[in-house]
């Protein structure tokens, strides 16, 4: 009786936040925009080009699920390379078709559903994963910003202010890990005194408990080994999102250094992190847009029209596959839509299990 009413405050209010927003964005990237000036540069798009740059935004769905092996491999290291990627194509399908971002959770609960890792396990894993992606992406724009240098404006004093940002933020969140891998108990006693003071008695327990899992998930960083090909893959998938970009700009007619690709990534990469609608719609156009008029006064009808056929090359592929995958692999589209309560009630009842084994 009660799973309803939660699943409705977890979902709609989000849901309508991140659809409005992106509205707003649509509505700011298209103001000035001529609509048949965009369906004319769509349809002259080199097709050659256009199909190269999409199967390359489609490729970092393998090098991910390559990787999620390195990052899975303390808790479960023979992993098959199929329910690996099943579950990331599922996972990111359910990014583009549902609010909320729910992906993420029915990706972790899938990876659960084919292989012997506990949801929980699976969850630290991709926590780990956007670490590490979001270092590599941090790496990636101060490198861009260096080859835009002057050029850059005041979108690239914007970038280089949030890249400064982040890097100092995940910076802490490097020395936090550290920490956990060196004194892992010492960690857990100071989170139990921190929660214990400003938390509500309900919530510190799955606090802790929670924070004793993602120590547990740990063991990828803890490998000299491990890490070293986690690093190595991260490098890689965003070398191949950014060489996906620079193709799709050549088959629109945009001619700029694959370093602005690279910088353009990482704007579209900012931008969708904010709250928006299913596949990111508007965040992306505005993001795109506004990189590509202010930094190299690209023409906003072929800018915009870029950036409609490269997101819908890359929504597309991985849509399908991800619904494929769905029906291949057993999964209902009821489990997809329910996958974040679904996970929810699964690490609620992994939680105590997996704090029991880590005292062990």
């Amino acid at each position: 009786m009660t799973n309803p009413p939660r699943a409705r405050r977890s979902v709609d209010w989000r849901a309508i936040v991140g659809i409005a927003l992106s509205v707003g964005f649509l509505a700011y990237a298209l103001r000035d925009v001529d609509p048949r000036e965009v369906m004319t540069q769509l349809r002259r798009a080199d097709p050659a080009l256009f199909l190269l740059a999409v199967a390359a935004a489609t490729l970092p769905f393998w090098i991910r699920a390559w990787r999620w092996r390195a990052l899975l491999a303390p808790v479960a290291p023979s992993t098959s390379f199929r329910s690996r990627f099943g579950a990331t194509t599922i996972g990111f399908m359910a990014n583009n078709l549902l609010p909320a971002r729910v992906g993420e959770f029915l990706r972790a609960w899938v990876i659960s559903r084919l292989e012997p890792i506990p949801v929980v396990a699976s969850l630290g894993s991709l926590v780990l994963e956007r670490l590490f992606d979001g270092l590599t992406l941090v790496a990636y724009t101060f490198v861009a910003l260096a080859a835009v240098g002057q050029a850059g404006g005041e979108v690239g004093r914007s970038m280089r202010t949030a890249a400064t940002g982040l890097g100092i933020a995940f910076a802490i969140i490097a020395v936090v890990l550290l920490a956990m891998l060196i004194w892992p108990r010492r960690v857990v006693a100071a989170a139990e005194a921190v929660v214990e003071r400003s938390l509500p008695r309900a919530f510190r327990r799955p606090v802790v408990d929670a924070l004793e899992t993602l120590i547990g998930s740990l063991g990828a960083i803890r490998d000299p080994g491990l890490l070293a090909r986690v690093v190595a893959w991260s490098a890689f998938l965003w070398l191949v999102g950014a060489f996906s970009y620079w193709l799709g700009l050549l088959a629109f007619g945009i001619r700029v250094p694959f370093t602005a690709a690279l910088f353009l990534q990482s704007i579209v990469s900012f931008a969708v992190a904010v709250p928006s609608s299913p596949g990111f719609f508007g965040v992306f156009e505005f993001a795109v847009k506004k990189g590509l008029v202010a930094l190299w006064a690209v023409d906003p009808n072929r800018a915009i029209a870029f950036a409609v056929g490269f997101h819908l090359g890359g929504f597309i592929p991985v849509n399908l596959i991800g619904l494929f995958y769905l029906w291949r692999l057993g999964f209902s589209w009821r489990d997809v839509k329910a996958g974040e309560r679904t996970v929810e009630e699964q690490v609620e009842a992994a939680l105590p299990s997996a704090r029991h084994g880590g005292e062990r």
